[in-house]
């Protein structure tokens, strides 16, 4: 199988994940390529992804746009300790399901447990990636950070 057809995929699965994870409208903008390094927001998600498929998956946004989609989930705002606990949690939900919708398709992958980080970081340990935002009206917007090996 190519690189290509495996990000494909991935990236396919990626945004079906989302549309069906967030009870939210989504606005899926254009994947862009960059190289390392990714200067992380204040609230990430880091996922590995193991398989047919290797690579890491990170969720990146504000911490007021994690606790704005809390809200919407769950009926009310969150902060601290629950705010990581969610947005952990949200990187789960959207790793399984993508990993659910790439076995449709035949492949098999598996998640690492999430991995929250709080604060800006950069982060690097890669040579390319695809960021795919995604923007929420009067939420705001989260980032996909796919590297895949």
């Amino acid at each position: 199988m190519t690189m290509s057809k495996n990000i494909t995929d991935v990236l396919n699965g990626t945004i079906e994940s989302i549309k069906s994870v967030l009870p939210i409208q989504v606005d899926i903008q254009q994947p862009t390529l960059f190289n390392s390094p990714f200067n992380q927001h204040t609230v990430g998600v880091l996922i590995g992804v193991t398989g047919d498929i290797k690579g890491r998956i990170i969720i990146d946004g504000e911490e007021d746009v994690f606790s704005k989609i809390g809200e919407v989930m769950f009926g009310m705002p969150l902060v601290g300790e629950m705010l990581e606990s969610f947005a952990g949690e949200l990187g789960n939900m959207i790793a399984g399901n993508m990993s659910t919708q790439i076995s449709n398709i035949g492949l098999l992958i598996d998640i690492t447990p999430p991995t929250v980080i709080v604060g800006h970081s950069k982060i690097y340990g890669f040579s390319k990636a695809i960021r795919l935002p995604i923007k929420m009206e009067q939420i705001g917007e989260i980032s996909i950070i796919l590297m895949i090996e």
